[in-house]
C-alpha cells in the first residue's frame, strides 16, 4: 500500500468532493458540513483506504464505498491505495476488519494515553497475510456466498411474517388500503398538512369512515378493556440494570414488536421504585409516543415471564384488563399492527415531524375494531404467534450463518 497525499483547495464550499467520516464499526459516511476545513485537506476515492489516526486502534478504518466518488479528509485521516495486482479491494475491506489486524493496530499506536494514535509510517509497517489474488478472490466468494445465504433466511423470516399477517388481516375480513387516486389538488387544512403530509391527508379525504370492512361486531377498545396505564420516568443511571436492580423500559423494549427486557436504564438506588408499574406475563404494552410515526401505538403482548424488577416509561400505556373485557390480550396486540388499525392510530396522533410523535389515551380507546368470539380470537393469534416462531428461527438461523461466514473468513486467512 501507499500513501496518497493529493491535496484539495477549495474556496468557500466544498463543490463537488464530500467530506467523510470513518465510524467505529468500518463504515465511511458523508459529514454535514457545508464549509471547508481551515486546515489542510486530501483527496480519496473509491476504493481508498481511510483511517482515524486517533480511533483506528478502535475500529475506525474502512474503504471509501462508490457512492462517494470524491471524498475529502483532514490530515488526521490518513489515506492510502491498494496495489490492485496484489490484493483484491474486498479482501482488504474484510481483513481490515478481523480481530487480528485491529489487533495489530492497537499495538502500534503510540502517544499519550487516552490520546495514542496511528501514524502513517507505522500503518505502513504492519503485516498481512497475502494469498495469492486467484485464492483471495476464492476466499471471498465462499464469504459472499455465505451471507447470501444468511439474507435469503432473512427475506424467508419476513416473508412469513408477512403472509401470516396478511391471512390475519384476512380471516377479520380487513382490507388493505386502497390505491390513492390521482388526485394532485385537493383541499385540506394548513393544520392537517402540518400534521400528517400530502400523502396521509389525501387518504383522509377519500377513505369512507362509516364502517370497517369486516363481518364481526364493531367495538370501541374502550368497550373491552378497564384502563391504560402510563408509566414513569425518572432520572435513571445511564446503563443497564445488573443484578437485583430495578429499572425502567425503554421505548426500544417495544418498538421492535418483540418485548426486550434489555433495552431498559437502571433505577438510582436512591430512588424508591413504583411496584405497580411492573410488568408480568400476559400484560399488553403500547407505546404513547416516539419519534418516528410508526412507533406510535406499537404493541406487544408479553407471552413468557419477564426479568423481575422491570417498570414501564412514561411513554408507555399498560392495558388494564377486566373480567368482562372478552377479548384475548395476544389478539389486541396483534390487531393493532393491522394496516386498519394502524391508520386509525395514525388519523388520532399529535404532534408535527419530525417532533416527538403521541397519542392520547383517549385516542386510543376511540380506536374501532372487530371482535371475534373468543374462540377465534385464539385462532387467529395462534396462527401468527407460529409464523412468529418460525420467523424467529430463520433469523437466528442467520445470525449463525453470518458469524460463521466471519470466522470461516478470518481461518482461511489467518490459519
Amino acid at each position: 500500500m501507499v500513501q496518497r497525499r493529493e491535496a484539495v483547495r477549495v474556496e468557500d464550499d466544498f463543490g463537488d468532493w464530500t467530506p467523510i467520516t470513518v465510524h467505529l464499526n468500518g463504515e465511511i459516511s458523508t459529514r454535514k458540513r457545508t464549509r471547508p476545513y481551515k486546515g489542510a485537506m486530501f483527496a480519496a476515492y473509491p476504493g481508498d483506504i481511510v483511517f482515524s489516526r486517533i480511533d483506528a486502534r478502535n475500529g475506525a478504518i474502512g474503504v471509501v464505498p462508490p457512492e462517494i466518488p470524491k471524498a475529502v479528509v483532514t490530515s488526521e485521516f490518513p489515506v492510502f491505495t491498494a496495489d490492485a495486482a496484489h490484493l483484491e479491494g474486498e479482501f482488504v475491506r474484510l481483513i481490515l476488519r478481523t480481530g487480528s489486524f485491529i489487533e495489530a493496530l492497537r499495538q502500534s499506536a503510540s502517544g499519550t494515553s487516552g490520546r495514542k494514535r496511528i501514524t502513517p509510517d507505522a500503518f505502513r509497517d504492519l503485516r498481512i497475510p497475502l494469498p495469492s489474488p486467484d485464492e483471495q478472490r476464492r476466499i471471498i466468494d465462499a464469504h459472499r456466498a455465505a451471507l447470501d445465504r444468511a439474507t435469503a433466511l432473512e427475506r424467508k423470516a419476513n416473508e412469513t411474517e408477512a403472509r401470516a399477517m396478511a391471512a390475519f388481516e384476512a380471516a377479520l375480513g380487513l382490507e388493505p388500503p386502497k390505491l390513492l387516486p390521482n388526485r394532485p389538488v385537493f383541499a385540506a387544512s394548513f393544520k392537517d398538512l402540518d400534521r400528517w403530509g400530502h400523502e396521509a391527508v389525501l387518504r383522509q379525504v377519500v377513505k369512507d369512515r362509516s364502517t370497517l370492512p369486516s363481518p364481526y361486531p364493531l367495538v370501541q377498545i374502550s368497550d373491552v378493556i378497564a384502563d391504560l396505564i402510563v408509566g414513569w420516568s425518572p432520572r435513571c443511571l445511564n446503563r443497564p440494570t445488573y443484578d437485583d436492580e430495578w429499572g425502567i423500559l425503554k421505548l426500544s423494549a417495544v418498538t421492535s414488536g418483540q418485548f426486550k427486557p434489555s433495552e431498559n436504564k437502571a433505577l438510582p438506588p436512591m430512588v424508591t421504585p413504583r411496584p405497580g408499574l411492573e410488568v408480568k406475563r400476559g400484560d399488553v404494552l403500547i407505546t404513547r409516543g416516539s419519534g418516528k410515526t410508526q412507533f406510535v401505538g406499537a404493541a406487544i403482548f408479553i407471552a413468557n415471564e419477564p426479568p423481575p424488577k422491570m417498570m414501564i416509561c412514561d411513554l408507555i400505556y399498560r392495558v388494564i384488563f377486566n373480567d368482562a373485557s372478552n377479548i384475548d390480550p395476544a389478539f389486541l396486540a396483534a390487531i393493532l399492527a393491522t394496516t386498519v388499525l394502524r391508520d386509525q392510530i395514525e388519523e388520532r396522533r399529535t404532534g408535527a415531524a419530525p417532533m416527538m410523535q403521541k397519542i392520547t389515551k383517549s385516542a386510543l380507546m376511540s380506536l374501532w375494531l372487530p371482535r371475534p368470539s373468543k374462540r377465534e380470537q385464539t385462532d387467529m393469534v395462534a396462527a401468527v404467534t407460529n409464523a412468529r416462531t418460525k420467523a424467529a428461527d430463520l433469523r437466528r438461523r442467520a445470525r449463525e450463518t453470518r458469524t460463521q461466514a466471519w470466522t470461516d473468513f478470518e481461518a482461511a486467512v489467518y490459519a
